[in-house]
């Protein structure tokens, strides 16, 4: 079986990724960076984040599985001092595949020009660089809302105890098949009305972004922040594609929540 690592490239993240790397291959697997079956992520949920998106063209052939070397995280919940089991778990095939859904990022623009697309694993979000973001919302093709204020966050289910829950929006079990918009510091007046409240949209449904004045936005999609100028349209829809996970053990999602941000150490 082939096999890769991404490693944060702190000094513990990088002496587990040797060590993982030498047991792995002692016990006849092969290292691949092209085609890995299995990526090992060594650092936080940003470095799985990294490992997503570096191979994201091979979803359907690629699962992940996180050591993590600072807090526990959503994507990361083996411990260091764990590695010898995960690494004989991996070497003896020992793990289930579950998958989780993602989000669809397509931002069209004016003048004709090709539109881009993204694939995310948390959420993207949608700010003016300057002043105040003023968007058309749609959903299904019809008009809901005109959003003012600082930016708009649509997350996926797994993304939804990341940003959208600082935001004050709910978390959404991942297997559920949806996507949630959660405004950021909306602007609710005599004049201006928007619902106040997170969508949770399910895979069925499309949601357009539309921009009233400025055209230039800047866009993030996980990790990734950008600056697009001339855009005609921003749309999200439930993806297609899958995130496939490397299960060991169960770790059922409401611990994981419990143990995030309830439980303490004590």
């Amino acid at each position: 079986m082939k096999f890769a690592i991404q490693s944060r490239n702190d000094d513990l993240s990088n002496q587990l990724m040797a060590d993982a790397k030498e047991y792995l291959t002692d016990f006849g697997l092969v290292y691949d960076e092209e085609e890995p079956v299995i990526v090992i992520s060594i650092g936080g949920d940003g470095t799985l984040l990294h490992a997503f998106h570096k191979y994201s063209h091979r979803l359907k052939d690629t699962a992940f599985v996180g050591i993590h070397t600072g807090h526990l995280g959503f994507y990361a919940d083996w411990k260091p001092a764990e590695i010898e089991k995960l690494v004989i778990s991996i070497a003896r095939k020992e793990y289930n595949v579950i998958d989780y859904p993602l989000l669809d990022v397509t931002i069209n623009y004016q003048n004709g020009a090709e539109s881009i697309q993204y694939l995310a694993l948390n959420e993207s979000t949608v700010k003016s660089p300057d002043v105040t973001l003023v968007m058309d919302v749609e959903l299904n093709g019809n008009h809901f809302e005109r959003f003012r204020g600082d930016g708009l966050c649509m997350s996926t289910p797994s993304g939804s105890t990341a940003y959208n829950k600082a935001l004050g929006g709910a978390i959404i079990h991942p297997g559920i098949s949806a996507m949630q918009l959660t405004e950021m510091a909306s602007i609710n007046n005599r004049v201006f009305r928007t619902v106040g409240s997170p969508l949770i949209l399910p895979a069925h449904h499309k949601c357009v972004l539309k921009p009233v004045k400025a055209p230039d936005f800047m866009v993030t999609v996980d990790h990734l922040q950008l600056l697009h100028k001339d855009v005609k349209s921003i749309e999200y829809e439930v993806s297609q594609k899958r995130v496939r996970f490397a299960r060991f053990r169960p770790f059922p999602f409401w611990r994981r929540v419990s143990d995030s941000f309830i439980d303490s150490e004590d």
